[in-house]
C-alpha cells in the first residue's frame, strides 16, 4: 500500500489510537469502530480494496500494526505535531488485528 500522498488527520489518529489502546485516542463512534476493525482483520487483497476507499484510515491501521514507530507517529500527528511521509511497515502475509 503506497503512503506518498495520503494524509493522516488527527481525528483519525486519535481514532486509531483508541483501537489500539495508544495513549491520546479518542473513541470513534460505531461506523468508524467497525471500519478499523474490519481493515485491521482483512487480508491483503481487502485490505488494498478498502484503502482505495479509506486511504488515511487503512494508513493509519497499518502504521499501528507493522511499524515499529508508528503508535508514536499517530501521537504525534493526533497532537498536531506533524504527519508521516513514509511508513516503514513490514506486513507478514495474511494480515489481522494486532
Amino acid at each position: 500500500m503506497s503512503n506518498d500522498s495520503i494524509t493522516i488527520p488527527p481525528e483519525t489518529a486519535r481514532h486509531v489510537l483508541w483501537m489500539y489502546g495508544g495513549d491520546g485516542g479518542a473513541e470513534p463512534g460505531s461506523f468508524t469502530t467497525q471500519l478499523l476493525r474490519l481493515i485491521g482483520y482483512a487480508d491483503h487483497d481487502n485490505k488494498t480494496k478498502l484503502a482505495t476507499l479509506y486511504p488515511a484510515e487503512a494508513q493509519a491501521v497499518e502504521m499501528a500494526q507493522f511499524d515499529p514507530d508508528g503508535m508514536t507517529t499517530l501521537q504525534e500527528i493526533a497532537d498536531g505535531r506533524g504527519f508521516p511521509s513514509t511508513c516503514t511497515c513490514t506486513q507478514p502475509t495474511g494480515g489481522g488485528a494486532a
